[in-house]
């Protein structure tokens, strides 16, 4: 349960890190090396499984408040000649790999997957068996605009070995979507839904967003009463950040009908109260999900990540990333695709890895990822433990934000024990706030515009 206080969540709210990775994505090196990027694959922790994920950047249509590296276009060839340079970069990445190419989990993101064509995908997923085997239980998910496919389709996907779907919604209100310009029916959406159901989906996943033109508490709480009757089993509900000067398409919407920030808490409460009074365990940050899927099973069972898909599953696996602006982590290093996809088709051409932006971890970099992972995954850190595997005393190495716990404390964030740190009720909202107390890449110059904690 969350402990939902505005008055305490305006006065810590500000700018900080996501935390889908440590450090955060604005503090790669730009020019990595290609030799960097070859030895990381080569010093991969080889009796870990690996998780895949592609980047499908194409979209029919443009959603004005969109965020994402996204290609509008309606040219379906150039989804096949993106296939084409993904399973050259898939067999690329294989060739440097060391040890076992053991898959527990697949997720392919966007833009639009489904713009690809079921030819296309197939092709994709076929490579993907040649050059890495999948275990048995394989996570394989995929994105899916419901507007862009029927039940035949979902079958399809289902044949494939897709079993985990994500459907965008956003909201149901039609001046909002208007607003948005994402024109989406009630119907499209069940009929996806019920279909995914149908082919044997094992999770489905319904993403919103709050804090678009005209959203109201009202008017989002129908939207929130539609979505819960189709009981996913997960909602993922994402804050709106608006800046159009990172992304310009943003501009297209009316900035007078945005919700204040008072307004956007109130839709934030809602939200939290709607949820939890439905049956939605809250995972942290953005994610709900109901207590049988398997967020909430690897949340219980400490086996919960937190990595550039949002909280997934499985923490022990390293992470492949492909296409453009996709980033994986392995052996220790980060490593991120050329943004511009003709940069990206022809390093790939010249038989070199698409990689332009990286970090390799310090010894300091991963305790401080691990400790940030722990909070916030596991909402608690046990000194002990940390202190074991370091070798010194935990405050040894953390004695310089114990003061600024200790104010998270005295205002109920969290319990400081003699061996543990755990996050409270009243903290969960703002956990991304205690996570920076650990983040020593925030006081070096040239950090990012992050986005509001809340």
């Amino acid at each position: 349960m969350i402990d939902f206080d505005p008055a305490l969540i305006r006065r810590y709210d500000q700018s900080g890190p996501r935390y889908t990775s440590y450090p955060s994505a604005d503090r790669f090196q730009s020019g990595f090396p290609a030799q960097s990027a070859d030895a990381a694959l080569a010093a991969r922790n080889v009796a870990g499984d690996l998780s895949l994920y592609f980047h499908i950047p194409f979209c029919r249509t443009l959603c004005f408040y969109c965020g994402c590296h996204r290609i509008p276009t309606r040219r379906e060839e150039r989804g096949t000649r993106y296939v084409d340079f993904l399973i050259e970069e898939m067999q690329l990445v294989a060739a440097r790999l060391t040890g076992p190419k053991r898959v527990r989990q697949i997720h392919l993101g966007g833009g639009t997957p489904t713009f690809l064509s079921t030819k296309d995908l197939a092709r994709l997923m076929a490579e993907m068996r040649t050059l890495f085997e999948f275990v048995d239980d394989l996570e394989c998910g995929i994105e899916v605009d419901p507007r862009s496919v029927d039940a035949a389709r979902i079958a399809e996907l289902a044949a494939m070995g897709f079993n985990r779907l994500s459907l965008g919604v956003q909201d149901f209100d039609p001046e909002v979507q208007k607003a948005i310009n994402r024109i989406q029916s009630e119907a499209e959406t069940l009929g996806v839904l019920e279909a995914a159901r149908a082919a044997g989906f094992a999770s489905i996943s319904v993403d919103l967003i709050y804090g678009l033109p005209f959203q109201t508490p009202e008017r989002f709480a129908r939207t929130l009463e539609r979505v819960i009757a189709f009981r996913p089993d997960r909602i993922a509900v994402y804050n709106y950040a608006h800046m159009p000067e990172r992304f310009p398409a943003q501009s297209a919407m009316p900035r007078e009908a945005l919700p204040g920030p008072d307004a956007k808490l109130a839709l934030l409460g809602l939200t939290i109260a709607t949820l939890e009074a439905a049956g939605y365990e809250y995972i942290g940050m953005d994610h709900f999900a109901l207590a049988t899927d398997e967020l909430a099973i690897a949340q219980r069972e400490g086996s919960l990540q937190r990595n550039f898909q949002g909280y997934s599953t499985h923490a022990d696996c390293e992470m492949l990333g492909f296409g453009v602006s996709a980033i994986g982590c392995v052996g220790g290093t980060y490593l991120q695709n050329s943004k511009d996809i003709e940069s990206w088709e022809a390093a790939i051409v010249d038989g070199r890895l698409p990689v332009v932006r990286g970090y390799t971890l310090s010894d300091d970099d991963r305790l401080r990822s691990k400790v940030i992972q722990l909070l916030m995954c596991r909402l608690e850190i046990d000194t002990r433990t940390v202190t074991s595997r370091l070798g010194r005393p935990f405050w040894e190495c953390f004695g310089d934000v114990r003061e600024t716990l200790l104010g998270f404390a005295r205002d109920g964030l969290l319990a400081l024990g003699p061996n543990s740190i755990r996050i409270l009720p009243r903290g969960r909202l703002l956990v991304r706030h205690i996570a920076m107390a650990f983040d020593a890449h925030l006081t070096q110059p040239g950090a990012a515009r992050y986005s509001r904690v809340i």
